[in-house]
């Protein structure tokens, strides 16, 4: 999917790490939620609440997923998934463009 039509988008944005890290909220009728963002390179850890599917749009990381000591490549056009109420660490080698989708 490449638009989303019918969403309400939440103004204030999601500013993470100094922000190097950027999102806005998309809240679709359904209930569902994604967030649409963008980071810039550096080494970052995040906490899941929900499971969450991120989208790669365009860029190049490594992702570091739950369970792991592997670091595993994402770029553009990929995707990987975390499980709720977990950890993970991206490197994020150059500016990437996201969407995250929050699963209940």
């Amino acid at each position: 999917m490449t638009v989303f039509e019918n969403v309400t988008v939440v103004k204030k944005a999601n500013v993470y790490f100094d922000g190097k890290v950027i999102s806005r909220t998309v809240l679709f009728d359904d209930g569902s939620k994604k967030t649409l963002g963008f980071m810039m390179p550096g080494d970052y850890t995040f906490d899941t609440a929900d499971k969450e599917i991120m989208e790669i749009l365009d860029g190049e990381l490594d992702v570091k997923l739950p369970g792991s000591d592997e670091w595993n490549k994402i770029v553009g056009g990929e995707s990987f998934e975390i499980p709720a109420n977990s950890e993970f660490s991206m490197k994020v080698k150059t500016p990437a463009d996201y969407c995250c989708s929050y699963l209940k």
